[in-house]
């Protein structure tokens, strides 16, 4: 997005030019992925612990599982937003495989998402 909206002003200002380096946009979106794992990971590991959206630990089950009791499921949602929101950004979405990849990431969220729900809510 960033990428087709600022690309054409490098003829204005031209510090925007390091824009058509893919080396400069893949390490741009790579910290924009940090930063917002770091910034919505604690949020969203927190509304998720408060209402408390986590796997049962069955005491039946090994014994190493019982640790993982309280850990919070669901959090592919922090992985999900921290992938796909820095290549809306910094991608060339005109080009085919950026567009499956896109495609291919939200659709294996989704089944991971569909999958932590019925596991969750459902106890399917």
């Amino acid at each position: 997005m960033l990428y087709e909206l600022l690309l054409p002003l490098k003829t204005h200002f031209s510090p925007l030019n390091l824009l058509q380096y893919i080396t400069f946009r893949s390490a741009s979106a790579a910290l924009a992925a940090l930063f917002i794992s770091f910034l919505i990971g604690p949020w969203i590991i927190h509304k998720l612990r408060y209402h408390q959206i986590g796997e049962e630990i069955r005491p039946s089950g090994p014994e190493s599982h019982l640790g993982k009791k309280g850990t919070p499921t669901m959090g592919g949602i922090i992985i999900l937003g921290s992938v796909v929101l820095p290549t809306l950004l910094f991608a060339d979405l005109s080009n085919t495989f950026i567009q499956i990849m896109l495609l291919a990431v939200i659709w294996m969220g989704g089944i991971g998402f569909l999958d932590d729900y019925l596991k969750v809510v459902k106890k399917v």
